[in-house]
């Protein structure tokens, strides 16, 4: 397939895919209230960067802040993040994850690594040299498409 409109559409049907099945399957073995995906990145972006505040969050997920606002208060109520107040700006708030948070990240990882894992386990060898050589295309891909526009929770999965 040389016609990259056509190869990134196959892209991304198998991509949406392949986090779909992921979803589905670990679903029952990471217990806690349901996540969406914008509350998992924006709990691994509190893990990257705990004390991290709501505007730095949304830019580092090319989101409105408001809608990351939304996302905070979610995880607050669902007891995944804590919120404390800036001794430097009492007007800004620090986000921190909770040890529940931290637990259901560290479960979600090791299940996902042993799923995908297994899978990736079934390839022959010349598919998983392929899949290697393909990953460093595939982070230039991300970055050619990295862009400064804000997204909304769930952009890019659905219309």
């Amino acid at each position: 397939m040389s016609d990259p409109v056509l190869l990134g559409d196959e892209l991304m049907s198998v991509l949406a895919g392949l986090r779909r099945r992921v979803r589905r399957k670990l679903r029952p073995q990471v217990p806690g209230p349901r996540l969406r995906g914008a509350h998992i990145e924006l709990l691994r972006a509190v893990e990257a960067r705990p004390g991290i505040g709501v505007s730095t969050a949304a830019q580092a997920l090319h989101m409105a802040p408001n809608s990351v606002s939304t996302l905070v208060n979610q995880l607050l109520d669902n007891g995944m993040l804590s919120r404390q107040t800036d001794p430097d700006d009492r007007r800004a708030a620090r986000l921190y994850l909770t040890g529940a948070a931290k637990h259901r990240l560290e479960l979600w990882r090791k299940a996902r690594s042993e799923l995908v894992g297994g899978g990736i386990a079934q390839l022959s060898e010349p598919e998983l040299d392929v899949l290697r050589r393909a990953l460093p295309v595939l982070h230039s891909l991300l970055a050619n498409l990295s862009t400064d526009e804000t997204l909304e929770p769930g952009d890019g999965e659905a219309l």
